[in-house]
């Protein structure tokens, strides 16, 4: 699975190239692009979620379009938790849903993409759930659903993304630069609807 060009990103994500995408307004919409996403992708998909309500929903959400996905999380049993692996990991459930407390020690070499469906509390953690594609010298793909609700990660995701030569739409960087105000920056109606259709 391979949703796009590889760039280089840097001493432990070289491999992985970064993408955000707007995911203000509707949850509706956010579930739109993540399906579209989902549609561009063949392979295994890693979607971080931020609570295990948050990764149950998904979960649910994606199988009802037909897309085989499981879920880990800190309620989950270890028999539930291995089962959900066995499946990710073999491909017979090729999208993996997950908050940051079930994610660790995830070691998967094939995993594609890593999206960010809930944007991590800093840039630490961001790294950390990036760093479970690009693995084994594999090429990969890492998104970032970007909105105004959580300003403190933004201007380090945009610096660190800069630092790693990744593209950075002027919306995100006027996002950043804001401090996250939703009324300064936020892509045109017409630009979401144009990538959400290419």
């Amino acid at each position: 699975m391979h949703c796009s060009p590889v760039g280089r990103v840097g001493s432990t994500t070289d491999f992985i190239t970064q993408k955000v995408e707007y995911a203000g307004g509707r949850e509706s919409e956010k579930m739109d692009r993540l399906l579209h996403i989902l549609s561009t992708c063949e392979g295994l998909t890693l979607i971080f979620v931020e609570t295990k309500r948050n990764a149950d929903f998904l979960e649910h959400q994606l199988c009802g379009q037909g897309i085989e996905a499981t879920s880990i999380h800190g309620d989950r049993t270890q028999d539930e938790r291995e089962r959900a692996l066995l499946y990710f990991r073999t491909g017979r459930c090729p999208v993996l849903v997950a908050t940051d407390v079930a994610s660790r020690g995830l070691d998967i070499p094939d995993v594609r993409a890593v999206i960010n469906y809930d944007l991590p509390n800093n840039i630490d953690d961001y790294v950390h759930r990036i760093g479970r594609t690009g693995r084994a010298d594999n090429k990969g793909t890492a998104i970032a659903f970007i909105d105004e609700r959580k300003p403190g990660i933004l201007r380090d995701l945009f610096d660190l993304m800069k630092e790693n030569n990744q593209e950075l739409p002027q919306w995100f960087e006027k996002l950043a630069n804001s401090g996250g105000s939703a009324a300064v920056a936020r892509p045109s109606e017409e630009a979401v609807a144009v990538r959400i259709r290419s």
